[in-house]
């Protein structure tokens, strides 16, 4: 059974900086994307960035030049290193990894930027 595991969440300050990272197990083939989403209060949840197997990367335009995805395909691990926070960027964040037509997730990790 494939089981994601995300850690780094926490409280920053705008302007600080943290690193997200997602521990996937439990998949016997290497996932095609493995990405964060996020979810605000009162909103839907929303595509952060996300990174394929052929290192191929689609960010949020409300984060790119701020934000970092980044792959270790060998230990199937995704990052997600974010600078210059800004009090919207507080969501919780989640992890994603597709593996054919099936999407997974994480249980959901929370930022909160303070401003």
């Amino acid at each position: 059974q494939v089981q994601l595991v995300e850690s780094g969440g926490g409280l920053v300050e705008a302007g600080g900086s943290l690193r997200l990272s997602c521990a996937a197990s439990g998949s016997r083939f290497r996932f095609n994307a493995m990405g964060w989403y996020r979810q605000a209060p009162g909103k839907q949840r929303e595509l952060v960035a996300t990174k394929t197997i052929g290192s191929s990367t689609n960010y949020a335009d409300s984060v790119k030049g701020r934000f970092t995805i980044s792959r270790d395909n060998s230990k199937d691990m995704v990052y997600l290193q974010m600078d210059s926070l800004k009090p919207e960027d507080t969501a919780v964040y989640y992890c994603n990894a597709k593996l054919a037509y099936t999407a997974y997730w994480g249980q959901g990790t929370q930022v909160t930027v303070s401003s």
